[in-house]
């Protein structure tokens, strides 16, 4: 299979922005528990016009982060492994039983309690952090389990997006909600009337965002939409698509993403860690990424290609696609902004938080160790 330039790039962009995304989740924990801890939460509370420096990232700097998830799902859909649906048909049933399972483990143990709301949590998949991992595997990866990876993990976060969306959404204010989508209609319009230039999309989009978030909708929506509405023109290297996806590979990849986790594992580890791990919602974000993620996975394509509607990539073992499926675990970044949305008591965010950090790692791990010894047999066969 042939990686396109611009998914090598990506690729290459998040597999790197993915290690540090690790070092600075490990500099923000010890941050947070050493002499330097109240500080260092004070400072991510610092208000500005109103709202904390937290809250700017993760609706604000997080909406660039849409956006390149937007572009990068765009390509796939015209050029990628979604642009064939016999292709992208084998994604797609593993994102969605990556979505369906761990949402189910999830509210078999919350449902009816006040917990419930965060069925969301343990159903996306950590991108940067999932192809970190990735990388480390080295030149025996081949390029379709790349490939693979990177569409579930984008079709999972689209998954996450629209789930947001509805679940998450508490009071609607239509006159602001209408604005925001006659901007997205005259963006459209500018699309199909070919204009290329990327200033009216901007300056459009950030106007889109602003009504977006004050109309209940979470904001960070602005930035898939804003992206279907960016001319793809033929995706070459002058496309409008192109020249924005390019550009926004590092700033997202060594900044955006960073700093969304040093503010939101800012977390103070105090309390008897056994008693939160057996927490029910503990436990439902847990088995959800740990077990639900991987079987999930797992299942759906397997029954979906024993059922011919779609096909294993012929250079694919099934150990490999169940390897993938626990790296689909990794949930940290879009897990943890779920919880954001969907708790409001500061106990059970923080611990949720925890748990979604040790559950990532231990599927990280996993996700490690089982395609190490699946692609070196792989290498053996071969």
């Amino acid at each position: 299979m042939r990686a396109t330039k611009l998914f090598n790039e990506f690729f290459n962009s998040e597999k790197a922005g993915g290690l540090v995304l690790m070092a600075c989740t490990a500099l923000s924990l010890i941050l947070a528990n050493s002499n330097f801890g109240p500080d260092y939460h004070h400072f991510w509370e610092t208000s500005f016009e109103g709202h904390s420096l937290e809250h700017w990232i993760n609706d604000g700097l997080m909406t660039i982060f849409f956006l390149l998830i937007g572009l990068e799902l765009e390509r796939e859909v015209y050029l990628g492994e979604l642009s064939y649906i016999r292709d992208a048909l084998f994604p797609i049933f593993g994102a969605l039983g990556g979505l369906m399972l761990p949402a189910g483990i999830f509210l078999l143990l919350n449902f009816g309690t006040a917990t419930q709301s965060g069925a969301g949590i343990p159903m996306a998949t950590d991108i940067a952090f999932a192809l970190g991992i990735l990388s480390l595997l080295g030149s025996r990866v081949p390029t379709s389990l790349k490939v693979f990876l990177t569409a579930l993990a984008v079709i999972d976060d689209l998954g996450a997006i629209v789930i947001i969306a509805i679940f998450y959404t508490k009071t609607i204010f239509w006159s602001n909600l209408l604005i925001a989508m006659g901007i997205f209609v005259l963006l459209l319009v500018f699309n199909r009337t070919k204009v290329r230039s990327l200033a009216p999309y901007l300056i459009g989009g950030i106007a889109m965002w602003y009504f977006m978030l004050h109309s209940g909708v979470h904001a960070t929506i602005t930035g898939v939409l804003l992206a279907f509405a960016i001319p793809f023109g033929n995706g070459d290297e002058k496309s409008t698509s192109y020249i924005l996806q390019h550009f926004l590979h590092k700033p997202v990849a060594f900044f955006i993403l960073p700093v969304f986790a040093m503010a939101n594992t800012a977390i103070f580890l105090s309390g008897d860690i056994s008693q939160i791990l057996t927490e029910n919602y503990s436990l439902g974000i847990g088995l959800g990424l740990i077990v639900g993620k991987p079987i999930g996975i797992f299942l759906l394509t397997y029954l979906a290609v024993g059922l011919k509607l779609c096909k294993l990539p012929t250079d694919l073992q099934w150990k490999s696609i169940f390897g993938v499926g626990l790296l689909g675990g990794i949930g940290f970044t879009m897990s943890i902004f779920v919880t954001l949305l969907a708790f409001d008591n500061e106990t059970i965010i923080n611990n949720s938080k925890l748990v979604i950090l040790m559950s990532s790692m231990v599927a990280g791990l996993l996700g490690f160790v089982t395609l190490r010894l699946t692609l070196k047999q792989t290498v053996e066969i071969e």
